[in-house]
Formats: C-alpha cells, sequence, structure tokens
C-alpha cells in the first residue's frame, strides 16, 4: 500500500506541473491551450524542440521555472515507477488480486488466525485431510512461509475485520484461533462471533486461566496445547496400546480402516430408521461408534434400536470402500 500510495503521489505531482505550465502559458502568452500544452511537455520532458512561439521575458522566466520543476516531478515518479517494477511490487499486486479471485470463490472452508506453530500444525491437518483452507498472518516472512507451502495466506492482521471478510468468513465453515496471545485470540474470536453468529470456533489457549474468557467471547471449543500434550504424555505411558491404535487409525498413511464424520440430511434413506433398520453393517460393512444428536446428546455405544433424524452427528469406522458405500446412503 505504501508504495501505491507514493505511485499516486507522483502521478499528483506531475499532473500538477503539467496544469501548471499550461495554465501558465495560457495566462502569460495568450497561447491557445494546445500550443500551451505541447509547449508543457517538450518543456518538462527537455527534448531540446523550439519553442512554439516566441517568448517574452515573463514567459522565458517561467519556463525556467517549468523546467527545474519538471525535472523533479519526472525523477521522482520515474524512480518511483523503477522501483515499483523492479522490487517486485508489480508481482506482488497480481499476486494479491490472484488470491482475491480464489478467496471470493472458497465456500465452507476454514480460516486459521495465525501461523505459527499451532497455526502451521492446524494448517497441516487440513491439508492431509484435503480440506479448503486459508491462513491470516501478519508477520511477512511466517506469511511467506505459509505461501512457500502452496496453501492460501493473506498476509494481514486477524484481528482486523475487513481481513476476515476478505478471508471469506461470510462462506467459511470453521475458524481456528491461533495467533500469539490470549488477548488477540480473544479478539479474533470475537470479531468472527459478530460477523458470523453460526461459525464454529475452535481458538487456542496459552494460559489455562484464558479458557474462560474465550469461551465467553464466543468460541465452541478451546484448546489448550500445553494441557492437552501433557495428557496424552500420561496416557501414552499408562495406555500405550489405545494411544497407539487411535493414532492409527485416526493418521495412519496405509490404514485399512478410517474413522470418518457424517451429517445425517433430512433426504437420507437413513433417516427415520433405527440401525438395524438400515442393515447398516450388512449393507455397507462399517461400523456406527457414535452418534451426537441434535440437541447435542452423545450415545457413544449406540444399539440396533438407535434411531437416526435429521440433523444427526455420526462417528463411523470403515475402510475406505465401505466408507464411501455408507456415504452414498447417508
Amino acid at each position: 500500500m505504501l508504495i501505491v500510495r507514493r505511485l499516486a503521489i507522483a502521478f499528483c505531482v506531475l499532473c500538477t506541473v503539467l496544469v501548471g505550465g499550461v495554465v501558465g502559458y495560457v495566462l502569460i502568452e495568450g497561447w491557445s491551450l494546445l500550443d500551451a500544452l505541447y509547449m508543457t511537455v517538450i518543456t518538462v520532458a527537455t527534448v531540446g524542440f523550439r519553442e512554439v512561439h516566441p517568448l517574452s521575458d515573463a514567459g522565458r522566466l517561467f519556463t525556467i521555472g517549468l523546467i527545474l520543476s519538471g525535472i523533479g516531478a519526472l525523477g521522482y515518479s520515474v524512480g518511483v515507477v523503477v522501483e515499483f517494477m523492479v522490487e517486485g511490487h508489480l508481482f506482488g499486486m497480481v499476486e494479491m488480486r490472484r488470491t482475491e479471485r480464489k478467496l471470493s470463490g472458497m465456500r465452507d472452508h476454514f480460516i486459521v488466525c495465525g501461523f505459527g506453530r499451532v497455526g502451521e500444525e492446524v494448517a497441516k491437518g487440513f491439508a492431509e485431510a484435503g480440506a479448503d483452507f486459508v491462513v491470516i498472518e501478519r508477520d511477512a516472512d511466517r506469511a511467506a512461509e505459509c505461501e512457500s507451502e502452496g496453501w492460501l495466506c493473506v498476509a494481514a492482521d486477524a484481528t482486523d475485520d475487513d481481513v476476515l471478510r476478505q478471508a471469506g468468513i461470510e462462506n467459511a465453515k470453521g475458524l481456528v484461533g491461533a495467533v500469539d496471545t490470549d488477548a488477540d485470540n480473544v479478539f479474533v474470536v470475537l470479531s468472527a462471533r459478530t460477523l458470523r453468529p453460526d461459525i464454529f470456533i475452535v481458538a487456542r489457549a496459552n494460559q489455562v486461566e484464558s479458557e474462560a474468557k474465550l469461551t465467553k467471547a464466543g468460541a465452541d471449543r478451546v484448546m489448550s496445547p500445553a494441557a492437552v500434550g501433557g495428557r496424552r504424555m500420561a496416557n501414552m505411558l499408562v495406555k500405550p496400546v489405545v494411544i497407539d491404535y487411535v493414532d492409527y487409525v485416526t493418521h495412519g498413511d496405509n490404514v485399512e480402516f478410517r474413522l470418518e464424520e457424517f451429517s445425517m440430511s433430512a433426504e437420507s434413506e437413513l433417516a427415520g430408521k433405527t440401525i438395524g433398520e438400515a442393515q447398516v453393517r450388512d449393507r455397507a460393512g462399517t461400523l456406527i461408534l457414535a452418534v451426537r444428536k441434535p440437541n447435542g446428546e452423545f450415545n457413544t455405544n449406540p444399539s440396533s434400536s438407535t434411531r437416526f433424524e435429521a440433523g444427526d452427528k455420526l462417528v463411523v469406522i470403515g475402510t475406505a470402500e465401505q466408507i464411501e458405500l455408507f456415504r452414498a446412503m447417508a
């Protein structure tokens, strides 16, 4: 924006000199607008052509002043244009316009606010899951690292409402608040909740005492990396096989079985049926591990009599082929 402002200033200065030259020759020498414009241009450009008409003493003094001011204005303008071209500002603006076009066409994507250690891991998780996402990072170096990974990035401050709009918060599916400080995270969450009351927000808390503030600000889930990491390290010692199994199923590269989440639509053939009536295991081969009802009730051990309803969230395990069969049913 600074270089664009300087370009605008250079253009205005050059136009002022040209207009001043035309007005001066019209008033001092009484020339026509075309003659005055021609004389002004060749004088400012210092091309050395002869005068359009003989000049009076006042006209000569005015021409001297026009030459000096014109050289300064033209030199400044050329310098700004060269800087704009050589230092890559033009390429940056083209990239910015390309990013804006991509963002305008995104739907049901995720927004990652902050590309620190946590934000980078979140972005990797989205990339591995094949989810569409955009990162907001105000640090230029970190933003460049994000772009070097081939990920869409807005180099700006996530606490700015206009930046969240630029990232497409109106059409986003969820937002992750992972900026540097808890105070900034509270501000990001509050801004996002104001702009999109229905968006799902997950926020990071550096301090345990900040979790309540982030929840009050509007975060649906608050995660403390220190607390989560500590519990996970304890479980690795107490329940190593369980942790290995969960990691294998959820993150294994060549794992046969996968855990997936589904939303039950009203148009689904399963809506209104029980698990037994739908014969999910016989038809698709998948196993339904949990069902969360629209009211938030969580059934972690659904029986064959559990009835599917529109809006249910299902946690399903199965092979890739079985998952696709169940997707068609659900």
